[in-house]
């Protein structure tokens, strides 16, 4: 009777810790998916040349800020989609780069992040990049887009539906719902998770040519995602894995270097 007693129990302690890491991950989920406070860079001191601010309209109600760039003659304009943390203007380094190579540029934060206040989910990220690039085509300029880590989720859904000349992801998912169960594979996450940015689905219908690039030590998210996305692409072109590359390295690895080569291949 006391062994009875001592399973029973013991197994509604698990059932109940189950649950309950179940109720914290479903009502704190886009704590844990966004972290969207940071410091802002103004364009005085981000010191790139050409670069001002933007405010771009998603609808009557909302708006997004940014950056942008004008690109020397005959070249293209990088929309960067950023990750999960902080403003996008901790890239100002990497923008810098683009620019002095002669690239336009339009980066901004997503609505819930520092510069552009409202609602934080999955379809205001999507909403605020898909009219970021449609403010883009406005110059007529051959445009390239450019996903790093979540960004790579509205970068996809953007080359599904939109026109443009090339599509990089940096560090990609096959979904945000994936790399939570990675984290966590015995909660059913696919079932509590509001915002899954199904890149695995977008991918099948992007026409661009495809650039990845991902680290075998990232672990934030697994190269093999990287591999799997770029399998998923019709359009294909240049896997290029890091043999101990992490989630924030890959720049300093020599992604740029890497991108330009693959943008001259496409006569960008």
């Amino acid at each position: 009777m006391l062994k009875r007693r001592v399973i029973f129990w013991g197994l509604a302690f698990l059932v109940s810790l189950y649950l309950g890491a179940m109720l914290f991950l479903s009502k704190n989920q886009r704590a844990l998916q966004y972290t969207p406070s940071g410091v802002i860079l103004s364009v005085e001191d981000a010191n790139i040349p050409g670069l001002r601010l933007i405010n771009i309209p998603v609808d009557e109600f909302v708006n997004v800020r940014g950056w942008y760039v004008p690109p020397a003659l005959g070249m293209p304009i990088i929309v960067y989609f950023s990750g999960n943390a902080g403003s996008f203007t901790d890239g100002r380094d990497r923008f810098a780069d683009m620019v002095d190579d002669g690239y336009g540029l339009v980066a901004f934060d997503y609505e819930g992040f520092p510069m552009s206040p409202g609602e934080l989910n999955e379809e205001n990220i999507l909403a605020d990049s898909l009219a970021v690039f449609d403010w883009t085509a406005q110059f007529s300029s051959p445009i390239i887009l450019w996903g790093r880590s979540l960004g790579t989720g509205p970068a996809n859904y953007v080359a599904s539906i939109r026109d443009a000349s090339a599509l990089v992801l940096e560090t990609p998912f096959t979904a945000a719902v994936d790399v939570a169960a990675d984290r966590y594979p015995i909660l059913p996450v696919a079932s509590l998770m509001k915002d899954q940015f199904l890149s695995r689905e977008w991918i099948v219908d992007v026409e661009e040519p495809v650039f990845v690039a991902h680290g075998t030590a990232d672990r934030t998210i697994s190269v093999q995602h990287g591999r799997d996305i770029f399998a998923l692409a019709k359009n294909a072109k240049t896997l290029w894995i890091v043999e101990g590359g992490t989630h924030e390295s890959l720049w300093d690895d020599g992604l740029w270097e890497q991108a330009k080569v693959f943008f001259a291949d496409l006569g960008l």
